[in-house]
């Protein structure tokens, strides 16, 4: 494999959640390469089950791909907070149930070609109804659906949320039944 060795970043842009980048990347000290570069704060992402045994699921609308999503609840970190803190706290506000016991499941790195965004998911079974607290600029749908179910919507291509598909997936060979 060669030796990649960054030699600069630069900011070019930055976001509110985001910090954009370009870093100059030395390739076996022989030639120089630019690469895009998206720094993020992480974030967590919670499978919470309730005591049916169907997984809160939040369905909005995403931006970005101009479309809505299907997906486990999650948000990014806040300062100085830890990966299950959060994921606790990005349940309670957006499905309206406050897991209590919470267990890391698995991290993923969304899109490492170009970003360093890496979220913890976790999974809780221990629920109480609290009230949701979204942000300003959500609007949030509570579904519940079974594990077989978000399954096959994953293989179906019905949910594409990469957290989600990771998550879940990583539950039912961990934890499901």
């Amino acid at each position: 494999m060669d030796d990649y060795k960054r030699i600069k970043r630069e900011l070019a842009c930055k976001g509110s959640i985001i910090d954009y980048y370009k870093d100059t990347i030395e390739i076996n000290g022989e030639r120089q390469v630019t690469y895009d570069f998206i720094a993020h704060k992480g974030a967590s992402a919670m499978i919470p089950v309730d005591t049916d045994g169907k997984i809160l699921m939040v369905r909005q609308y995403r931006a970005a791909i101009d479309q809505e999503t299907l997906e486990i609840p999650a948000g990014g970190l806040n300062p100085g907070e830890d990966n299950r803190t959060c994921a606790i706290r990005e349940c309670e506000e957006e499905t309206g149930y406050r897991p209590g016991e919470a267990f890391h499941l698995i991290d993923v790195y969304t899109t490492v070609a170009f970003c360093n965004e890496r979220i913890g998911i976790y999974y809780t079974k221990d629920l109480t109804p609290t009230r949701q607290n979204l942000d300003d600029d959500e609007c949030v749908a509570i579904e519940r659906y079974s594990l077989e179910e978000l399954v096959q919507m994953i293989l179906e291509g019905k949910i594409t949320d990469a957290k989600t598909a990771a998550g879940i997936l990583a539950y039912k060979t961990k934890i499901g039944l």
